[in-house]
């Protein structure tokens, strides 16, 4: 399995909206993502970090059900 990489917010807000997430708001060094599967919304928030941590990458992926190689493919 392919480690997680170290990348900025920028890089994952932009990976996130490509697989349908959309940029609600931001407050402080906080960006909420918002994601509608039929009846369900799924939310997430990113922190603007340069880099974000890996370990939050990983946390961010498994809240939005996404695969690591599936993320990567959308960088």
């Amino acid at each position: 399995m392919t480690p997680v990489p170290s990348l900025s917010y920028r890089e994952i807000v932009h990976a996130l909206q490509r697989d349908g997430w959309i940029v609600i708001r931001q407050r402080g060094s906080h960006i909420r993502l918002q994601k509608r599967l039929g009846e369900r919304t799924m939310k997430l928030t990113v922190p603007a970090h340069r880099p974000v941590k890996r370990s939050t990458l990983t946390q961010i992926l498994k809240q939005a059900e996404l695969s690591l190689d599936r993320f990567l493919k959308l960088l």
